[in-house]
């Protein structure tokens, strides 16, 4: 066999070890729902990166809502496995019975069908007063009715229509994340009609130019636009979602959001309409956000203040069992549960002492980006032996400090657990169980017997006398060279 077959052979056995094969699901959300209530298709990708889809069907009596993400990481004996998932909601358009034809996605590459389902649509549990989204399709055509006359004079109506790029918080703590929000703003009144232009490669650039530098990015993924009813200062609008991310600042730099704009096509309309010919005018109108500022707040004096994480968060804790004998194992789980930089929680560090033998944990962990908001969990699964009988709080042992951004103060998480451990010690066991080497053996059969240590300096001084000597037979051999 060849070097490079031996080597492909061996790689591949290591790869097997850490990887999982990429595995896609697509899930139903429930059958039964009320009007005001949303329908779901969840696309899930276990074990590998969801890199592109083709995009949800459209389902007739449904209009589509928007999208949500999530994704998630264990790592459990050193293997990493993980999730992430699109979820599209469907608001319904009226009551009755619905059929969701078979439909194929494309994930990655590769084709992937359901078989759909049969959803049910009953009277609204709470009424809801919404006037019916004008938009069809986004990137198309919408913003009202197409005109059919030919005209000689165009009409140019003004759009009631802004963008605004917005944060949901002013000032922040270092580690604290807000979330940055750009969205297309259109008046109920509106009567322009307008549509996106070149979005993708506008979105692109502006993203370059709004993004900070120091930040830990968590991206709501927004892969379709739809209008959503929203009020502003009592006037109704529909709010089209262009860009949404929540950030976490790395250093106490102030926040900088420039002024950006965005193109769109908005038609004038023809004032003398005729059946044949041109009946509207395209013309580019670039909207411009206003410039925006988040400042960094100076965290209080700590001697953790470089390195503790941010957030508003929570203890869950479980324990296999609240007693046990000296020698018999235990499992003990610490969940990290709230809002914040999941990713940036570090690992638990553990106080070990002859009580116990703890063992590194086993990681998992899960991130909901929804509403505005990045939510998660973060666990750690302790396997422990203890060594010596008593009752011990676990709160001693497992802890966690962080900063609360709900009380603007430090905080710790600390275990609750009071573990009962009976039986006799095993740490005189554990001393006899360790071969101390042959040095400790050979004790019992060496003299004991008391040496002077002066006896030995005519030695010493035999010893240093030769090595001047032959010091001294070295330089004159090099002379006489």
């Amino acid at each position: 066999m060849s070097k490079v077959g031996f080597s492909f052979i061996i790689l591949s056995v290591l790869m097997s070890f850490g990887l999982q094969a990429q595995k896609v699901n697509i899930e139903m959300g429930r059958n039964d729902i009320a009007l005001n209530q949303l329908f779901t298709i969840t696309l899930e990708v276990q074990n590998a990166r969801l890199q592109s889809y083709s995009g949800f069907p459209e389902i007739s009596g449904f209009q589509k809502r928007g999208t949500s993400s999530s994704s998630s990481t264990n790592f459990i004996n050193g293997v990493r496995s993980s999730t992430q998932s699109i979820t599209q909601n469907y608001l319904p358009t009226a009551e009755g019975t619905f059929k969701v034809a078979p439909f194929t996605i494309r994930v990655n590459g590769e084709d992937v069908r359901s078989e759909g389902t049969t959803v049910r649509v009953g009277p609204a549990i709470q009424q809801q007063s919404r006037r019916q989204d004008p938009f069809g399709d986004p990137f198309q055509d919408f913003f009202g009715q197409r005109n059919q006359a030919q005209p000689q004079e165009f009409v140019n109506i003004e759009a009631d229509a802004f963008l605004a790029l917005t944060t949901d918080k002013s000032a922040v703590y270092p580690g604290e994340g807000f979330t940055m929000t750009l969205a297309f703003y259109v008046s109920q009144n509106n009567r322009a009609e307008m549509r996106f232009h070149q979005l993708g490669e506008q979105l692109e650039k502006i993203i370059k130019k709004i993004k900070p530098a120091n930040c830990w990015e968590e991206n709501f993924n927004i892969e379709s636009i739809s209008g959503e009813p929203v009020t502003i200062n009592g006037e109704q609008f529909n709010q089209f979602k262009i860009y949404q991310a929540t950030y976490y600042p790395l250093n106490n730099d102030p926040i900088e959001i420039p002024k950006i704009g965005l193109e769109l096509i908005k038609y004038q309309i023809a004032k003398n309409r005729t059946f044949f010919g041109q009946n509207k005018k395209e013309e580019l109108v670039k909207f411009y956000s206003k410039p925006k500022t988040v400042t960094i707040k100076e965290m209080p004096e700590h001697p953790l203040k470089e390195s503790v994480s941010v957030g508003n968060y929570k203890l869950e804790e479980k324990i296999s069992d609240r007693s046990v004998h000296t020698g018999n194992s235990f499992n003990y789980e610490f969940s990290i549960v709230g809002e914040g930089n999941i990713s940036g929680i570090n690992e638990l560090q553990l106080k070990s002492d002859e009580n116990f033998d703890l063992f590194p944990p086993n990681t998992k962990q899960s991130i909901n980006r929804n509403n505005g908001k990045v939510r998660g969990r973060k666990s750690f699964s302790f396997y422990g032996i203890p060594n010596e009988p008593g009752t011990f709080d676990m709160g001693d042992y497992f802890s966690w400090i962080y900063f609360n951004t709900r009380t603007e103060k430090y905080d710790t998480l600390k275990s609750d657990v009071t573990l009962v451990v009976t039986g006799e010690s095993k740490k005189n066991e554990s001393i006899l169980s360790n071969d101390m080497g042959s040095f400790y053996d050979a004790m019992d059969i060496e003299n004991n017997k008391l040496v002077s240590l002066d006896s030995r300096k005519n030695l010493r001084t035999v010893i240093n006398v030769i090595i001047f000597a032959m010091i001294g037979l070295v330089v004159a051999l090099m002379f006489k060279k």
